[in-house]
């Protein structure tokens, strides 16, 4: 064969190349799911699908005392309520802790008013929990509340592909069991406690740790990772429980 033949497929092949590498570089981002960080209490980065979004900021104070305050810049900043444990206004990006609909750089997110206490918001007021859709990943807030879900708010969150829960006890937070019955009933494929202690509570904070949640949710797998956590786009459809540190 000529010269020029091979001259020719080569540079077909080499065409076929860069046109494949191309079209992988232009994937949606969402297929490679989210890249997780936890900053401790309930305060987690979430990264993926070109967006980044900060959940509950704190000052190191109540159960948050000794922990690094996340003073850190996001895309947006989803608050449960206005409390200083759950959002503090220390983080740079639009920050949202009022209920109702927002469309923000491509994302929406969809805010419910929750009593914040077991006693109508009587003591605690109310606190917002979030729902929205990043990197192709349908993501539940449940980080400040102790009201047990309405029908219609459970008609609302759906089934979360992720599903971020408070399960520390105390007064404004789901105790072990109460979380327990809202992971069951929302089914939700991958579950990140927060809102616990590591080790002995600070003299004024009456939240306990994440075992008593993990011993409700007895014969659900459970992996304990580390301060990072990749989450993909398509998970399997069971239940697993990431402790994150």
């Amino acid at each position: 064969m000529s010269a020029k033949f091979w001259s020719l497929k080569l540079s077909r092949q080499i065409a076929i190349s860069v046109f494949g590498a191309l079209l992988y570089a232009c994937l949606p981002v969402k297929a490679d799911g989210v890249r997780i960080t936890n900053f401790g209490h309930s305060s987690l980065l979430i990264k993926g699908g070109g967006h980044s979004v900060l959940l509950n900021p704190f000052r190191a104070v109540g159960c948050a005392e000794g922990l690094k305050e996340p003073r850190v810049r996001a895309d947006v900043v989803l608050a449960s309520s206005e409390l200083a444990d759950e959002g503090a206004r220390i983080a740079k990006g639009v920050f949202l802790v009022k209920p109702g609909s927002y469309r923000i750089g491509g994302l929406t997110f969809e805010g419910l008013s929750v009593p914040h206490d077991r006693l109508g918001g009587r003591r605690f007021g109310k606190a917002t929990i979030w729902r929205w859709n990043q990197a192709g990943l349908n993501f539940a807030h449940l980080g400040g509340s102790a009201a047990q879900l309405t029908a219609e708010e459970k008609i609302l969150l759906g089934r979360p592909d992720v599903l971020v829960i408070a399960v520390g006890g105390g007064e404004k937070v789901y105790d072990a069991n109460e979380a327990a019955k809202v992971v069951r009933y929302l089914r939700p494929k991958r579950v990140i406690p927060v809102q616990y202690v590591l080790g002995p509570a600070p003299g004024n904070c009456d939240l306990v740790g994440v075992d008593p949640f993990l011993d409700a949710m007895k014969g659900v797998v459970v992996r304990k990772v580390g301060r990072n956590l990749r989450v993909p786009r398509y998970l399997p459809n069971k239940t697993t429980i990431n402790v994150m540190r």
